[in-house]
């Protein structure tokens, strides 16, 4: 992506509506854990926003719901237009572990949920086969997941997210058990997929520098109940690459942002803070 055309994109995400608005989302489970206190996050079309906060803090709950796999126990979850739930297939959803399904091939994996909508195999198979290329697991197709390293099925775990062409992506700690060579080749592919594809996307980590690597939007999450302790627009241009990594400038934005994360990690911390 050209300096020109980040920069439209960037003017475009900050004066969108809401794709998504959450307002007072709090949840609490049965035995009276409170895992979330009055989030309110608008999350913009088009946008890359992580959700960064130590475990525990309520980040996979949040997504959870979003994606409509939970219900809030107070506020509301409303989208564009203001329906209170998406259509089937806006949403894909990468969790932290690929969850294949061991007896069935990479293109069978991927078919899963065109066949839940309904597509035959015959219909589905240019768009298994588009999945396949954008993750770049071309000759893998017939592949079982014993046959894979853990990093070439993460890829095919997004593949199977992505074949639906949803409008909004969701990622819950996708590369935390990965070794770091891989992780940073797929927080580079991860972004190249997001450029091209114009997805929507809602990352959740706990790793600063991925957090500042991968996003235009950081939102810093308290300790649970998790509420929303501070946002901040990371003003790095895209396309991000390794040498990014190296530069003053990434290592300055890590220290604020570690700032802003020690600060809401702090006893007594709350309210909200602009970045």
């Amino acid at each position: 992506m050209s300096a020109a055309a980040e920069a439209l994109r960037s003017a475009s995400v900050a004066t969108a509506a809401p794709l998504l608005r959450l307002a007072g989302v709090g949840k609490t489970y049965r035995r009276g854990v409170a895992a979330l206190g009055g989030v309110d996050l608008d999350i913009a079309a088009g946008g890359f926003v992580t959700l960064l906060g130590p475990s525990g803090c309520g980040k996979s709950t949040l997504l959870r719901i979003i994606a409509g796999l939970t219900e809030p126990s107070a506020g509301e979850r409303r989208w564009a237009g203001g329906a209170a739930a998406p259509r089937r297939g806006e949403i894909g959803f990468v969790f932290q572990e690929p969850t294949l399904m061991p007896w069935a091939t990479v293109e069978g994996n991927i078919y899963l949920p065109l066949r839940l909508a309904g597509l035959s195999r015959a219909e589905a198979a240019p768009r298994i086969t588009e999945a396949i290329a954008a993750v770049g697991l071309e000759g893998f197709a017939r592949a079982y997941p014993r046959e894979l390293s853990g990093g070439m099925r993460m890829r095919v775990s997004i593949a199977r997210a992505l074949v639906t062409r949803p409008r909004l992506l969701l990622l819950d700690e996708p590369f935390a058990a990965l070794d770091e060579i891989t992780r940073l080749k797929l927080n580079e592919d991860l972004l190249r997929l997001w450029e091209s594809e114009g997805w929507t996307v809602v990352f959740v980590t706990h790793s600063v520098f991925e957090s500042v690597f991968l996003s235009q939007r950081i939102v810093v999450m308290t300790p649970r109940p998790g509420r929303v302790a501070a946002e901040l627009s990371i003003d790095l241009p895209y396309p991000r690459e390794t040498a990014l990594r190296m530069t003053a400038e990434y290592g300055a934005w890590c220290r604020t942002v570690s700032e802003r994360l020690a600060a809401a990690m702090a006893p007594h911390a709350s309210g909200t803070a602009a970045g």
